[in-house]
C-alpha cells in the first residue's frame, strides 16, 4: 500500500511539474504562478482528504461524484499538457543537436511556446468538456426512435409502441425534480408499454424512495415492467448486517410497485389484444463474472411458444450473445443497457466511440446476429462520474412492425 501511495505521489508530482513548465511559459506574471500553485496544492489536499477517508459505509453519493469530478476535470486533462510537452522536450534534444553540430533552430523557442499553449488549451477544453457533463450534459436525455419488424408479431400489435429506460442509478441525482423534463418526454411519446432494464439504484434500495412519486407519473397503456440489474442487488455497499443486505431487494421491489413497475424475476407476462399475445420476458442480471448470473432465461421462458413474438429484458449485454440468441426459446428482441456508453465518447450519425467498446463488443444501439436483435440503450442516469460527455441520457421509443 505504502508503495502504491509513493508511487502515485511520484506520477503526480512529475504530471504537475510538467504542466507548470507549460504554464510558466506563457506567463511571466508572479501572482497567477502563486494562485496556480495554491490552487493546485488545496485541490490536492482536499482530493487526498476525501480519498483517504471514504468508507463505503457512508452512503452519500455526493463524496463519490466529488471525487470523481475533480480528478476528471482538474487532473486528468493535464495528461494532454504532458502530451504536448513532451513533443516539447523532443525538440530540445534536437535543438541540442542542431548546437553540437554547429547550427541553429530560431524557430524552437516559439515552438515551445505554441506546444504549452496547445497542451493547456487541449486541457482546458476537456476540462470545460466534463464540467459541462456535470452541470448539464446529465440532463440531456434524448428520445431515440427505433423501428423495428418483429417476426411473428400478431396484426393487432402492429404500430405497437414501447419505451425503453435503463440505468436510473437514482443515488446520484440529489434532485429528483430536475429529471421532470425526461419524465415528461417519455409521457410526451403516448407509450402502450414501458419497459426499464435495470439499476434504479447505486446500491440502496432507499436511494429510490425521493424519486417514486416522479416516476410514478409515468404513463403507459399496458403496464410497466422492470428487471433487476447488478447495483440493485447491493454488492457494491456496505451493510450492517446479511439480514439488513437481504431486505434491499424487498424494498426497492415494494418501491416500484408504488411507482407502478411490475419486477419481473425470470418471469414472463402476456400482453393480449383481440384474443393475440404479446410475451414480455425478464430475467435477473446475467453478465460475464464477477458480475451476477442470476438470470434464468429456462424460467423466465418456460411455457411460452418458440414461434409467438417475444420481448426479452436483460440488463448486461453480452447475456445475448452468450446465451440468448441461440436458445430454443426464440427471443426475437433482447433489450439492455449497463454500459451507459461510458457517459464519454462521440455519438454522430457515422461515427460512434467509447472507451467501453474495448470491454463490449455491443455497447450501445441496435445490433443482429444470427437473425435476432438486441439494443443497448445508453442509460437514463449516471454512476461515478456525474456527467455525460458526447454520449446523452436515452429514451429509446421503438415502434413494431
Amino acid at each position: 500500500m505504502q508503495k502504491t501511495i509513493l508511487m502515485v505521489t511520484g506520477i503526480l508530482f512529475a504530471l504537475e511539474f510538467y504542466v507548470y513548465q507549460a504554464f510558466k511559459t506563457i506567463t511571466n506574471n508572479s501572482y497567477l504562478r502563486t494562485a496556480y500553485w495554491a490552487i493546485t496544492v488545496l485541490l490536492y489536499l482536499f482530493f487526498i482528504y476525501e480519498v483517504l477517508n471514504f468508507k463505503k459505509t457512508d452512503r452519500d453519493h455526493h463524496r463519490v461524484q466529488l471525487v470523481a469530478g475533480i480528478f476528471l476535470v482538474f487532473i486528468l486533462p493535464k495528461l494532454f499538457v504532458t502530451f504536448f510537452l513532451l513533443i516539447e522536450d523532443f525538440t530540445r534534444v534536437i535543438r541540442f543537436a542542431f548546437q553540437y553540430l554547429g547550427t541553429s533552430d530560431h524557430h524552437l523557442p516559439d515552438r515551445r511556446k505554441f506546444l504549452s499553449i496547445m497542451g493547456l488549451g487541449t486541457a482546458a477544453l476537456l476540462s470545460g468538456l466534463f464540467l459541462d457533463g456535470i452541470i448539464f450534459g446529465k440532463y440531456r436525455h434524448t428520445v431515440r426512435k427505433v423501428k423495428l419488424k418483429i417476426k411473428g408479431l400478431p396484426a393487432s400489435f402492429k404500430g405497437y409502441k414501447i419505451i425503453q429506460i435503463s440505468d436510473v442509478h437514482a443515488g446520484s441525482f440529489f434532485h429528483p425534480e430536475k429529471l421532470q423534463k425526461a419524465i415528461d418526454m417519455i409521457n410526451e411519446q403516448n407509450a402502450d408499454l414501458i419497459l426499464f432494464t435495470g439499476d434504479m439504484v447505486n446500491n440502496y434500495a432507499a436511494e429510490f424512495e425521493p424519486f417514486v412519486p416522479l416516476f410514478s407519473s409515468i404513463r403507459s397503456k399496458d403496464g410497466k415492467f422492470s428487471i433487476l440489474g447488478n447495483h440493485d442487488y447491493g454488492d457494491y455497499g456496505e451493510w450492517k448486517s446479511a439480514t439488513e443486505k437481504a431486505q434491499n431487494i424487498p424494498q426497492l421491489t415494494a418501491l416500484q410497485k408504488q411507482a407502478g413497475f411490475e419486477l419481473l424475476r425470470n418471469e414472463c407476462r402476456i400482453i393480449e389484444k383481440n384474443g393475440e399475445k404479446f410475451y414480455i420476458l425478464g430475467v435477473e442480471n446475467w453478465g460475464e463474472k464477477p458480475f451476477p448470473q442470476y438470470g434464468d432465461l429456462d424460467k423466465a421462458s418456460a411455457g411460452v411458444p418458440p414461434e409467438a413474438a417475444k420481448i426479452l429484458m436483460s440488463h448486461d449485454p453480452t447475456h445475448f450473445d452468450y446465451v440468448v440468441k441461440n436458445h430454443p426459446s426464440n427471443v426475437q428482441l433482447t433489450l439492455s443497457g449497463h454500459t451507459h456508453g461510458m457517459q464519454f465518447g462521440l455519438d454522430l450519425k457515422n461515427v460512434r466511440w467509447s472507451p467501453v467498446q474495448y470491454r463490449y463488443k455491443k455497447w450501445a444501439d441496435l445490433y443482429e446476429s444470427a437473425g435476432k436483435y438486441l439494443y443497448v440503450n445508453r442509460g437514463f442516469g449516471v454512476i461515478g462520474y456525474p456527467g455525460r460527455v458526447g454520449i446523452d441520457p436515452e429514451i429509446t421509443l421503438f415502434e413494431l412492425s
